[in-house]
């Protein structure tokens, strides 16, 4: 599981390199952004690549990996937003959203390493495919559970869910820089 710690560090530095420049660029204004649009922002992403995956002819010069990198900058972005809530004006400098990008990825990575103790390392041996029907399911349920205000009888949140997506996309990364 070494070489895992070490690939999912590497996806995340690549991650967290083009969120520190939006930053730079456009400043803190995704703070705004209510969880049904971040999670919207998700879902188009996972669509795009579900299509670049089934379709020939490719009309927009950007694969699968800015996107699966979009997917993870988003759900980071989500699980500060669960944290910290929705404002009103951008409020963050680009060092305390980094911090908060941070600490974000610590806890999601902690997640991965427990499952991926658990699983075996199983998504090995997935195909990249799979791994985006997985996002694209985790974004359904997790409309699903803003449609239910945020309420569930027995399914784990959304800030789970969006764990998840993090780490399928870094795994899909990872299965993408392999090939």
């Amino acid at each position: 599981m070494q070489d895992t710690s070490k690939q999912y560090d590497a996806v995340i530095d690549t991650c967290k390199s083009l969120f520190i420049k939006k930053m730079s660029d456009y400043g803190s204004a995704w703070r705004i952004l209510r969880l049904p649009s971040l999670t919207d922002q998700i879902f188009i992403k996972a669509q795009r690549i579900r299509g670049l995956q089934q379709n020939d002819v490719r009309k927009v010069d950007e694969g699968e990996v800015s996107e699966f990198i979009g997917i993870i900058n988003y759900c980071i972005m989500a699980l500060i937003q669960l944290e910290k809530g929705v404002v009103e004006q951008p409020d963050l400098s680009t060092e305390a959203a980094t911090e908060l990008y941070e600490k974000q990825v610590a806890i999601t990575k902690k997640l991965m390493q427990d499952k991926n103790h658990d699983y075996g390392e199983a998504w090995r041996d997935m195909r990249v495919s799979s791994l985006t029907d997985l996002i694209l399911q985790k974004l359904l349920r997790v409309k699903q559970i803003e449609d239910n205000s945020g309420k569930t009888l027995v399914s784990e949140g959304i800030d789970a869910n969006y764990q998840d997506m993090v780490n399928y996309a870094i795994f899909a990364l990872i299965h993408l820089k392999e090939k």
